[in-house]
């Protein structure tokens, strides 16, 4: 049978060992059915084929974000962009231009803050509140852990500093007990969240068909989804009955501490559920938090004496919650940002176990321990990393992050290099709306350790760089072996699923520099075009 669509003239790059570069793809039913040269691919054409001659296509196997929060991150980020402040004066501006724009009855919503500009006065609602009339203020951070909320947003979701919560999310208070307007984790931020008026379902729904565009104008067609529930399943199938899932995705099942045992074994049975562009058979876990707000979990606690508490309040139940799932034959996925959370995961899956051809895997390993790098070779154990996190990092160590673990620890930051040259499998992604979700500018900065284009900033531990080649591994190869699939997926190669990213230079070559504003020009998600440059 003739293929539906097939590529000529192209410069392919197919992460396929056995045949690295060819000019020419065919593909039938969502798979690729041969790959080679030009006469060779329109021998499986007739005039019921669509032959894209594709001489300034640069392609390469479609790009996989690893962690990514499409839904979580699309509402997260409606209300004002606060990426751009850098000092308080900045963000007051931003602010009070927001409140002129939306009126004065309606909450002002922000997100994208960084840690820097409260170093000097600590995170407090009253520095900005007269910059939104003295009315309900709401700001998230950009990791996604902490927020800052306005003085009368406080009142008027009646906080008191009191509140307790079975994770350790913290309603912050100063030395006199009264809440500073900082909320720390999901419970506390939830106080706040659970009050600002929502959009409707219908809302939502168009603002994800829209953002799933976007992203695949940027050559994504993957992402392993980093936070679900057994609604995000039902959603996933919703997208794809109506024709608007453009993106395949992996969706886990996120497990909170306060979660019981028998609420976590009635979700054993979705471990199958599935469509053809999505999937669950993952359980999710948080072990920590972010070190720039104190609540990650380290092995020595911080300058400041913080970075020194599990996510999970009892340790104990997170493994035996590890334990069940991966009985179950679920994959496991963990967040883990500092070295002592690193080490109680790798621990917890050592015990477990994982099903044949499952791998575990642990996201984000921002500051690993020397006698723990070699264990996620030796278990099978998945780095699942984010190198543009160190977006707000500063060569001299002044910013937030670096100061809280200091010079010495500061070395073990993203070990990106050791961890691919131990033999660990290194998946990459950006963990959008912690990070642009552009794949582009995250490669850049795997490859160079600094923000794309400013090249009289110093590095991030330069030594850690990774070649721009594995960096597309990241992306395609490894981001397939993380999931288990690098037989279906990850190569342009016969019998594999026809994702492909076009883009007008080959991406390995190409200055990682320039690699952010170089164009895609065409994406293929399951044999169909989602996205093709005018």
């Amino acid at each position: 049978m003739a293929a539906d669509l097939a590529i000529v003239g192209a410069s392919i790059r197919t992460m396929d060992p056995d045949r690295p570069l060819a000019t020419a793809i065919a593909i039938k039913e969502g798979i690729i059915t041969a790959v080679g040269d030009d006469a060779t691919i329109r021998t499986e054409c007739d005039g019921t084929t669509e032959v894209i001659d594709g001489p300034r296509l640069k392609m390469v196997p479609g790009l996989t974000d690893s962690h990514f929060h499409p839904f979580w991150g699309t509402t997260a980020t409606r209300g004002v962009d606060l990426t751009r402040a850098k000092t308080l004066d900045d963000l007051r501006a931003l602010l009070s231009a927001e409140r002129a724009r939306i009126g004065p009855d309606a909450w002002v919503i922000g997100w994208g803050l960084t840690f820097e500009m409260f170093q000097p006065t600590g995170i407090r609602g009253d520095l900005f509140a007269d910059a939104v009339g003295g009315s309900l203020a709401y700001l998230g951070f950009f990791d996604g852990h902490t927020s800052v909320a306005s003085p009368a947003a406080l009142a008027y979701c009646d906080i008191t500093g009191r509140e307790r919560f079975e994770d350790f999310s913290t309603v912050v208070v100063d030395t006199q007990g009264v809440p500073t307007g900082e909320l720390q984790e999901m419970g506390a931020q939830s106080l706040v969240l659970n009050v600002i008026p929502k959009p409707s379902e219908a809302e939502k729904y168009r603002w994800y068909v829209e953002n799933m565009k976007i992203w695949n104008s940027l050559g994504l067609t993957g992402l392993h989804v980093m936070l679900g529930k057994r609604e995000t399943l039902d959603l996933a199938r919703q997208l794809e009955g109506n024709g608007d899932l453009s993106l395949r995705m992996i969706i886990p099942l996120w497990q909170e501490p306060d979660v019981t045992f028998e609420e976590m074994e009635s979700l054993l049975s979705l471990r199958d559920e599935s469509g053809k562009r999505w999937r669950g058979g993952v359980a999710k876990f948080f072990m920590d938090g972010v070190i720039e707000s104190g609540t990650s979990w380290l092995l020595e606690p911080d300058i400041k004496g913080q970075n020194n508490a599990p996510f999970w309040p009892d340790p104990a139940k997170y493994t035996a919650a590890v334990d069940l799932f991966a009985k179950a034959g679920f994959q496991i996925a963990t967040h883990a940002v500092g070295d002592r959370a690193i080490r109680h995961a790798l621990d917890a899956y050592q015990a477990s176990g994982a099903a044949p051809g499952i791998r575990h895997r642990i996201e984000h390993i921002e500051l690993l321990d020397d006698d723990d790098l070699p264990r996620f070779a030796e278990l099978g154990v998945t780095a699942s990393m984010q190198p543009l996190h160190m977006n707000a990092y500063e060569a001299d160590g002044s910013d937030e992050w670096s100061t809280r673990v200091g010079p010495e620890r500061r070395k073990q930051a993203f070990r990106t290099r050791e961890l691919k040259d131990s033999g660990a499998v290194l998946a990459l992604g950006s963990d959008w709306m912690v990070a642009s979700y552009d794949p582009r500018y995250g490669m850049a900065w795997a490859n160079l350790r600094r923000i794309p284009g400013e090249k009289e900033r110093g590095c991030i531990q330069p030594e850690q760089a990774l070649t721009m080649l594995e960096v597309l591994e990241g992306y395609t190869t490894e981001a397939a072996r993380a999931v288990s699939e690098e037989r279906i997926s990850g190569q342009i190669k016969e019998g594999f699923r026809a994702d492909l990213s076009a883009f007008a230079e080959d991406l390995v070559d190409c200055d990682p520099d320039q690699l952010p504003s170089l164009p895609c020009l065409l994406t293929v998600v399951d044999g169909e075009i989602v996205y093709r440059a005018e």
